[in-house]
């Protein structure tokens, strides 16, 4: 397996608290990598760190070999695309013109716009369903439709990896399946190497191919979602029985809950407080 973006005993924190300890990840070229786990495990601060977006405490986070630290942000900007969790449009923005922005990194001052340009936010606005909002400003948005625009930039960036946090978010069901079929398609007709952090294990294990399972800022377990998702890895990452079966339309690991919990028949009953 090779790894143009890894992590080397990567400890990052807020202020005084911790938050990854030592982490050690190799990030698999031209696969869908997904990491899940609990809130607060470290998920989203690991992909911030692999995007330079937060300076480790410790170890490093390594690009073509090459501490993220000592990379020009332009070059880094050509190469990873970041989509974060709580993206924030200048106001008054439009679609058209924050998907363009996208392009920002492959611009220089002597020439500020090219076909090229042009071809790769057309292409991305259609692919995420957009180009009918183009002239609107993006603050007057759904929730929904907020979430494709940024995808859109993310994509139109064109960068040989791709981090998106928690991409589905705000998104119906219908919305969240168009989204990570085209991360898929992204991966299989254009190599893009791709990194994910979703809530949704299921999910997860759909579309990875290379799941990795975090706890309390360390990795518990990675690999293929059929060798890491387990009754066992579900009950100690995220203290839930369940029964994992085959999903009957893909074959990936689904994971189906356990019986809910349910009070003593001998239990009193709850106090009804008027009003």
């Amino acid at each position: 397996m090779t790894s143009r973006l890894t992590a080397r005993e990567l400890t990052l924190a807020y202020e005084d608290r911790t938050v990854v300890h030592g982490l050690d990840l190799a990030v698999p070229d031209g696969k869908v990598t997904v990491i899940v786990g609990p809130n607060a495990c470290g998920k989203s601060t690991t992909l911030r760190a692999l995007g330079r977006l937060l300076k480790p405490r410790g170890g490093a986070v390594l690009l073509d070999g090459t501490e993220l630290a000592r990379i020009p942000t332009k070059r880094i900007a050509q190469a990873i695309g970041l989509l974060p969790q709580s993206p924030v449009a200048p106001e008054a923005i439009t679609v058209a013109d924050l998907v363009s922005r996208g392009r920002q990194p492959h611009q220089h001052w002597w020439q500020q716009w090219s076909d090229a340009d042009e071809r790769a936010v057309t292409d991305a606005m259609d692919r995420t369903d957009v180009t009918a909002l183009a002239d609107r400003p993006v603050d007057e948005l759904s929730g929904g439709q907020r979430q494709r625009v940024w995808i859109a930039m993310a994509l139109a960036q064109e960068t040989g990896v791709l981090l998106l946090d928690e991409p589905t978010t705000y998104l119906d069901i219908s919305h969240q399946v168009e989204v990570m079929d085209l991360v898929r398609q992204l991966n299989h007709e254009r190599g893009r190497t791709v990194v994910m952090v979703l809530h949704d294990l299921n999910q997860a294990a759909r579309y990875a191919d290379h799941l990795v399972a975090m706890k309390a800022g360390r990795i518990v377990a990675e690999g293929r979602p059929e060798e890491v998702v387990t009754a066992e890895l579900v009950r100690e990452v995220f203290g839930l029985d369940s029964v994992v079966v085959p999903d009957p339309v893909t074959g990936s690991p689904l994971v189906v809950p356990g019986a809910p919990y349910s009070p003593p028949k001998d239990a009193p009953p709850k106090e009804r407080i008027p009003g």
